[in-house]
């Protein structure tokens, strides 16, 4: 595993998307996952999931401070009381003591003020319930907002070869946030371009590896991809025996759109 250094803390670079994942079938993927050498778990609030990856987090019997939790708060839930009382319920749920990094699920969208909910968020990280605080989905405007009612650790953010996200990198770069990359691969899309592939041939690496270690490869970026199935999970993590170079990264930069 490889880390992204982000306010003095390390982040692992990569993690496991759980979005659409339930049931049993979520608990097993986040247990396989975590044994296999993943220590970095996305979830939320609106994935319904919590508890199951709490169950795979406590099966995977990896000690809790090896590993990097992330959650994430609805619009609906963003008054001050709302927070605090869904984030206690995320913890009950995931059963993990805290949370490494709480984060506003997509920019509010009225009614609540931004310090509001930021104001609740940085209580219950105040009093050891969250260790950092962040958003999702946030212009960087939005996050120069943010940050004048808290420290924001994060702005997760769909990111991948075919979706520039030049203006939040170099923000993220000069604030010292983590950008997390969802949906690295572009639902797929990466496997179509005949870069990447031509790419990955020359490394022995498939569009999906190439893409997931060009993300990973950038400071400040760590991505989150979706997987369930030990080969596809397995493949997702292999990206760490190889680098690209200046010339492979610049070419796969050339087709963000």
């Amino acid at each position: 595993m490889e880390y992204q250094m982000i306010k003095g803390e390390e982040v692992p670079s990569l993690g496991l998307g759980t979005y659409r994942l339930t049931g049993e079938a979520c608990t097993q993927a986040v247990g396989r996952a975590i044994g296999m050498g993943y220590r970095h778990v996305d979830t939320a609030q609106m994935y319904g999931n919590e508890a199951e990856v709490g169950r795979g987090i406590s099966a995977s019997g990896v000690d809790r401070d090896e590993l990097f939790v992330v959650t994430k708060i609805w619009p609906s839930d963003y008054a001050h009381d709302q927070v605090v009382g869904t984030t206690r319920e995320s913890l009950r749920k995931l059963g993990t003591g805290s949370i490494d990094l709480l984060l506003m699920h997509w920019p509010p969208s009225g009614g609540t003020p931004l310090g509001e909910t930021l104001g609740a968020m940085r209580e219950l990280q105040e009093e050891g319930a969250v260790r950092h605080v962040g958003v999702s989905n946030f212009s960087t405007s939005l996050v120069q907002e943010a940050a004048e009612h808290a420290e924001i650790f994060c702005n997760q953010v769909e990111y991948s070869p075919l979706r520039d996200q030049t203006s939040i990198l170099d923000q993220a770069r000069q604030m010292d946030y983590l950008l997390t990359a969802y949906q690295p691969l572009s639902r797929g899309n990466v496997e179509r371009e005949a870069t990447i592939r031509e790419i990955g041939e020359a490394h022995g690496k498939s569009a999906a590896q190439v893409s997931l270690r060009w993300l990973i490869q950038q400071d400040k970026v760590s991505a989150i991809p979706k997987a369930t199935g030990e080969d596809h999970l397995r493949a997702n993590l292999d990206i760490f025996d190889f680098e690209l170079s200046d010339e492979e990264m610049e070419r796969i930069s050339g087709l963000g759109r």
